[in-house]
Order: C-alpha cells, then structure tokens, then sequence
C-alpha cells in the first residue's frame, strides 16, 4: 500500500507494575511488539517505523530477531520490510514521539498510519477500512474510534452538534460531561504526512501532564478547515491497549482460543481447550489428539495422527507423524522422527534427536544426543552427547558421563548394543556394534565389537562372535 507505519512503542507502561517495557511482554508466545509489527506487515507498507525509548535495545533486538524469522519463511517476492528504529531519549507525550521520526517520515507526502505497540489484537482488516475511509473522504486526518462500557482513563471523542470530529479531551483534562462521553480514542490514526508535521509544530504542552498530545494535532487541523474524519468501528476488545495484566490475561484467553478453534477446524482434536495452551506459531497436522493440561510452545510442528498425553510440555521442538508422548515430559528444541514414544516423565533438550521408532522410557533425559532407529532407554538414564546406533538397548540407571570439569566429550555407541543397568560410560568412548556390558559396569575405554565388557573399570570378558 501507499502508506507508511509509525509504532510508538517507547513506553515502560506503568500500570504493568514491571520493571521490563510493556511491549515486551508475551503474548501468545510473542512480544506485544512482535504482533502489531506483523499486522502491520500484512498491509505491505513502504515502511515500518518504531520509535523506541524504554529498554530500545532489548525492543530493537526482538524485532530484529522477528524480521529475520520471517525473512527465512517469506517467498521471493514477498520480502518483509525491515523495521527502522527512532530513540524517544524522553517520553514528553505522544506528540513528541512522533516528531521523532519526522527525519524518516517527512520525506515525501506518503501517508502515515500511526499504531501504538500495546494494541496487539487490531487486525489487518480493520486497518485497511481505516485507510480506505480516511481517502474516500480526502481527508487529512482519520482517528479510529470505539464505544466502550467503562470509558475510564481514555480519551474522550467530542462531536460537533452534526456528529462530525470536534476535539479530543485527555480523561486527565475531562469535565464532568465530557467523562460520562462513551465513544473513546483508541490511539490509531492516519494522517497527511505534510500535515502532520507542520501541525505538530504547532502543539504545546499545556495540560496536566505537560506532554506534547498527538491528539492535539486533530484539533488543530480541524482549526485551520482540514478534513479530520471519525471511523468508528464495532469491536472495542480489538482496539483497545493492553495497560495492566489483567488486560494482558483477557488478551491472552481471546488470542489462544481463536488459535485453538482454528486447529480444530482443522484437524486437530483438542480434548479440553481451557486446559491447552498452545502458541500461535505453533503447526499441528490432522488426527492429532491433544490431552489437557499440555502447553505446546514457539515454533513447535507437530505432524499426524501423534497423541499428546496430558502434562506435556513442548517448546520449539518438531514431531513427525504417530508420535506419542506419554505424561509430563518436556521436550525442548528437539526433533521426533516417526512412530517414536517419549516418556512419561521423560526431558529431551538441546537437540535431542530420535530415529523413527526409537523409545525414550520414564524418567529419563535426552541432552544434545542421537537415538538411532528402535533403540531403547526405557528407565532412569541420562544420555547426553552421545551418538547411539540403531536397535541399541539402554539398561536402566545407565549415564553417559560427558563432563570432565572442563569439557564435554562424546560417547558412542554403535547398532546392536546391550547396555547393561547401571552402566557409567566416562567419555569420550566408544562401544562397538554387537556388544554388551554387564550390570554395574564403568566404561573407561573403547569396547570392541562383538565384545562382552564387565567391571570397574570394564574389562573385556570374552568375544560374542
């Protein structure tokens, strides 16, 4: 579109009680941020720009991080528009965050939509009638606008006796009937880029706050016979900001169950949505069963026809199809090949990575290792670093003891291995195809193939071949 964004997201937001900035806050498994930057992707601007302030590293960073994911899944010619970033050193108003980017903005006369970073759940559709309205009616600027049942601590919209754009009063700088006005500012505006800038010479901070209102800006092109035009639109739980956590909750229940109602039209079969808790990124194929209890989160695909027992928790991890995780296991940045079985009460981590069949038993840990196919660890083991063939049995009580004080070193195992209870394999070490070792046994050194290793340390017993 022709149209440029400008997001104020400079703000600490008092009212969270927190010492890290509102718009960095979760949502749905994504900064607030995170999602006005996407919507206001989705309207294919010439720019997007931020003007930061509170912890504008950390924001910076985080959208940062956001344009290069979408980068790696965007098509060709559908290339994402970097955002570009203005420091509000002081926060004097909204007002003055948006002179912060009149060297970016003022350029040209391309029309700016302006969008606060704590309104996460505007949608694209509501934006694109906001700019479709604001140029039907040539006007120079366009305030959306919702009526709330409890108006309190926003701005108020007054109306000329023909319902027409009059001024806006700060709840701070409100009369009495002015404050009883139901029909509140919900920050999003598009303007005239000229205008805008000419017209915020203009402002003062003269009112309780001492800040510099953007709102100020309507009034006075409303002054000087601008056209300032209202969209009202319908649904104020989609405009409005989140300002404190309980705000965020409520936004958080409404975001999660539209993303569970749309797997379910999908596919997927979801035992209790008020127990699941499932991010919006996440990816879920058709037949899947999804217990209750279970939080599914970041960038998690979960393929077909897998069962998700209650209590489990998965975190940027992929599971191909008929997997079953069993009860209370985590899973963390992991990969499950087909017909694998985890758990219960099973933690995988650190790239963890089970071969098609593979079983991981209870209470057993997966650190940064490799399962092959239809191998085993059933029972109270620890595998970390390790390489692990094929059809390999894990006895129970089994460590690979990868830490030396100073490094972490592999263990290997190849196909066809027994591994008996209670082994210590002290890597780095090596155990070759076909052999065993017997109950208790501390692997100091390399076992050859074919071998029977028993002892502390292991020595080799006899051939098997």
């Amino acid at each position: 579109m022709d149209l440029n964004i400008l997001v104020m997201a400079a703000g600490l937001g008092t009212r969270m009680k927190s010492q890290k900035a509102k718009v960095l806050h979760r949502l749905v498994g994504q900064p607030l941020i995170n999602h006005v930057y996407h919507t206001a992707l989705c309207l294919a601007p010439k720019r997007v720009v931020m003007v930061v302030g509170h912890q504008a590293s950390d924001v910076e960073q985080v959208l940062k991080n956001f344009h290069s994911r979408l980068l790696k899944k965007a098509e060709q010619n559908n290339t994402p528009v970097a955002p570009e970033f203005v420091l509000q050193t002081e926060q004097k108003g909204t007002g003055h965050a948006v002179m912060m980017a009149k060297k970016l903005l003022a350029r040209d006369s391309t029309p700016i939509l302006v969008l606060s970073g704590d309104v996460p759940l505007i949608t694209t559709n509501t934006l694109e009638s906001l700019f479709t309205q604001h140029r039907t009616l040539n006007a120079t600027a366009t305030v959306l606008t919702t009526k709330v049942a409890n108006p309190t601590g926003y701005g108020r919209i007054i109306r000329t006796q023909q319902g027409n754009f009059s001024h806006i009063v700060e709840h701070r700088d409100a009369g009495l009937k002015e404050l009883e006005i139901d029909e509140i500012n919900s920050g999003v505006y598009c303007f005239e880029s000229q205008a805008l800038f000419a017209a915020l010479e203009k402002i003062s901070p003269n009112n309780t706050q001492g800040e510099y209102y953007l709102t100020d800006v309507l009034s006075i092109l409303r002054n000087q016979n601008d056209k300032v035009a209202i969209y009202q639109h319908k649904a104020p739980e989609e405009v409005l900001g989140i300002n404190n956590r309980i705000e965020l909750a409520n936004a958080e229940h409404r975001m999660r169950m539209a993303k569970l109602e749309s797997l379910m039209l999908d596919g997927v079969t979801i035992i209790d949505p008020n127990s699941t808790f499932i991010d919006l990124d996440v990816k879920i194929g058709i037949d899947t069963i999804i217990y209750p209890n279970t939080i599914i989160e970041g960038e998690t695909i979960i393929g077909e026809n897998c069962t998700i027992n209650p209590g489990a928790h998965l975190i940027n991890s992929h599971l191909a199809n008929n997997v079953f995780i069993r009860d209370y296991s985590l899973i963390v940045d992991s990969f499950l090949a087909d017909q694998t079985t985890v758990g219960p009460f099973a933690h995988l981590r650190m790239g963890a990575h089970l071969e098609a069949g593979a079983t991981v038993g209870n209470f057993v840990e997966v650190k940064k290792s490799k399962l092959g196919q239809r191998t085993k660890a059933m029972h109270l083991s620890y595998l970390g670093d390790a390489i692990i063939g094929s059809s390999v049995n894990i006895g129970a009580g089994t460590i690979t003891c990868n830490y030396d004080g100073k490094n972490k070193h592999t263990t290997v195992i190849e196909d066809n291995v027994k591994i008996g209870s209670d082994t210590m394999l002290v890597a780095p070490v090596r155990v070759g195809q076909g052999s065993m070792t017997g109950a208790g046994t501390v692997v100091t050194k390399d076992v050859p193939e074919n071998s029977l290793a028993v002892g502390i340390p292991a020595t080799i017993k006899k051939r098997l071949i």
